[in-house]
């Protein structure tokens, strides 16, 4: 299995550019991730956010290639790191080779992509930028293959 992650626009944050470098290192010893950085659309002075979301997800969508979507928004599943683990293995076992994460630009993704996704998973009930949830979810799915190896990082 691999994991394949779709990101919209550079991350401009040195500092988190370099924890996502670190931890898509760490995870690569586990399970081979794809990070894709796909450039987007700058929006017009006064283009509705609406009209922004459905560019940025139709970017999106046009990079997914594999049958298991996993879109990132504040209204999906929580869980823990212990589930998502479980998650993880339920794929290795379901025999996936490969699952998409997808993270949408600062405005999130529209109802369509989402409506896509065999899962929609929230980081946490508080917000972040998009940029520090790349991060996050690459430190989460590290813990979750640490988890499934049995090793200490999680503790």
């Amino acid at each position: 299995m691999r994991f394949e992650l779709l990101f919209l626009g550079k991350t401009r944050e040195a500092y988190l550019a370099a924890g996502i470098a670190e931890y898509a290192k760490r995870l690569s010893h586990y399970i081979p991730a794809d990070i894709k950085i796909l450039k987007e659309k700058k929006a017009k002075k006064g283009t509705p956010d609406t009209i922004q979301i459905e560019k940025d997800s139709d970017i999106l969508l046009q990079n997914v290639q594999g049958p298991c979507l996993v879109c990132l928004d504040r209204t999906g599943r929580q869980l823990d790191s212990l589930k998502l683990a479980a998650q993880i293995e339920s794929w290795e076992m379901q025999g996936q080779k490969k699952i998409t994460f997808v993270i949408g630009g600062p405005l999130g993704l529209s109802p369509v992509i989402l409506a896509k996704a065999d899962l929609v998973l929230s980081l946490s009930p508080m917000t972040f930028p998009h940029e520090m949830a790349r991060l996050l979810l690459l430190e989460q799915l590290y813990r979750a293959c640490t988890i499934k190896a049995g090793e200490k990082y999680h503790k």
